[in-house]
């Protein structure tokens, strides 16, 4: 079968991802084990590398039964209660919290503050339950009304102050749409609103990337764990500006979706390891158009 292959140059770990994935094996070069609080990354297969490594995942429950040892914070951050509880049973903690989530953190709590002080809502725009969001919300006393659509608005009183903010790997698209209409509810109500651009500029600036990169080829290739939250995002963005776009996993390509002559683009998550990329990629070469 005759295929043109091109890897997406902006696809793999984001910078914050590499930091901790760096810090991670820096320190297991040395020992034999690492605790880290939840998963590193959003990718089973990198996760079984580094287990292999001696990387242990745990949750909070297991950390506060840990005493004098030392334990991974990911690049997802952490809620403040995370770091007391590392400071009473003696944790030593190698902090990969993202700079850009970190900076997210402290401007959520100083807007917190006077949000609350004024009787208003600090709204997050973000999957809930996810580890970034849960760490957010943590900076505001746990008191952040989390949202994943516009028809979750309606329980938010826009007649006094609402702050918005977004996790950094949402849509810009979609965080603009929702800006817009809280503005309007706002205005409506004669109330205060604010908004903050707090999207990842890399993860932003590869959405327009990405698409124009789906819109290039016949078939997308898309890799990335089921769980990435990025991952389900830059899927969906990929399948809006190309309907061929297939989700891989685990290096499975669903059978019969190339055609003789397909210029196929294999694009990632920021959590898909670059490795996994240049494997398909060599897969589809060795399997597929080398084989007769």
């Amino acid at each position: 079968m005759r295929l043109t292959i091109e890897i997406d140059s902006g696809s793999g770990f984001c910078n914050g991802v590499v930091r901790a994935v760096r810090k991670a094996e820096s320190y297991l070069s040395d020992h034999d084990r690492l605790y880290s609080l939840g998963a590193i990354v959003h990718n089973a297969q990198e996760i079984e590398r580094l287990a292999a490594e001696g990387l242990q995942i745990i949750d909070i429950d297991r950390m506060a039964s840990i005493r004098d040892d030392v334990v991974l914070v990911r690049a997802h951050g952490e809620p403040p209660a995370t770091y007391e509880l590392a400071q009473r049973n003696g944790i030593t903690i190698i902090d990969c919290t993202c700079p850009v989530v970190l900076q997210l953190q402290k401007k959520i709590a100083a807007t917190y503050r006077k949000v609350h002080a004024a009787g208003g809502t600090l709204v997050i725009y973000g999957k809930k339950g996810h580890a970034e969001v849960n760490g957010l919300v943590g900076h505001t006393e746990g008191n952040a009304v989390v949202v994943e659509s516009i028809s979750e608005l309606d329980s938010i009183d826009f007649s006094k102050p609402v702050a918005l903010f977004s996790q950094t790997t949402k849509d810009t698209e979609e965080y603009a749409a929702l800006t817009e209409e809280c503005r309007r509810r706002s205005q409506e109500c004669s109330g205060k609103f604010e908004s903050f651009n707090t999207i990842c500029r890399q993860v932003a600036g590869r959405h327009a990337a990405l698409a124009s990169f789906a819109e290039s080829h016949d078939v997308i290739l898309f890799v990335s764990g089921r769980e990435s939250s990025n991952g389900n995002v830059l899927y969906n963005l990929c399948r809006k500006h190309n309907p061929r776009t297939f989700w891989v996993e685990n290096g499975q390509i669903p059978a019969g979706i190339l055609h003789d002559g397909d210029s196929v683009g294999i694009c990632g998550a920021t959590s898909t390891p670059r490795w996994q990329l240049e494997e398909l990629y060599i897969h589809l070469h060795n399997n597929i158009i080398n084989k007769q």
